[in-house]
């Protein structure tokens, strides 16, 4: 249905003085810097959103890395894409041997996740490295592989000005949250897991 004539001069004007408002507030925006940013809550999207900016960073040209803690004996679609299309842009490291139950050996799962912890400092503390995901990392830090002070501390004193680094999992930490710069919840309203189907490639890796 066409608009009347004084239908489309209300809109006109509307979205001019919107575009107005978002101008002004968006001038204001000029600092940059690297940024801690977590995704982590109950529903399924955390480590996809992750990929999603390593892919961003890519298309950019700009170098980033992955560590992953906890999927590292899956063979996912996203590092089958990373490692076999993108391995001059996008450095990935699968330092975890499964998830915490499948192995059921806490001291291996604790010299998996400082394994990792240790290939992500020193990726952190490349400056050519734009982003860093630490896939999976919550987890680690949730059942005591890893010491949640020490990842803090060293994420306050070394990560370069401009390096982005991202956290996923499951249950972050209330003091990492209170020190990073961006955090997602994702909110579980439906899965069907529950209703008896199955993990699937490229829904869940």
């Amino acid at each position: 249905m066409p608009l009347s004539p004084e239908d489309a001069a209300a809109h006109a004007a509307k979205m001019a003085r919107i575009k107005t408002a978002r101008d002004k507030m968006m001038a204001t925006k000029t600092g940059e810097k690297g940024l801690i940013i977590v995704h982590t809550g109950a529903g399924k999207g955390k480590s996809s959103a992750a990929f999603g900016m390593i892919l961003r960073c890519i298309a950019h040209e700009m170098p980033c890395a992955v560590v992953q803690f906890i999927k590292g004996g899956w063979d996912t679609g996203e590092r089958r894409l990373l490692t076999a299309r993108f391995p001059d842009l996008c450095r990935f490291y699968a330092m975890g041997e499964g998830f915490t139950w499948e192995t059921q050996d806490k001291a291996r799962d604790i010299a998996a996740a400082r394994a990792g912890w240790d290939m992500a400092k020193t990726l952190i503390r490349d400056e050519t490295l734009r982003l860093v995901l630490l896939d999976e990392i919550n987890i680690a830090l949730r059942y005591g592989y890893l010491d949640l002070a020490e990842v803090l501390a060293f994420l306050r004193a070394e990560k370069p000005p401009l390096t982005h680094v991202v956290l996923t999992g499951r249950n972050a930490a209330a003091e990492l949250i209170e020190a990073a710069d961006l955090v997602t919840e994702m909110t579980q309203v439906k899965h069907p897991f529950r209703a008896g189907i199955k993990a699937q490639a490229g829904v869940e890796f």
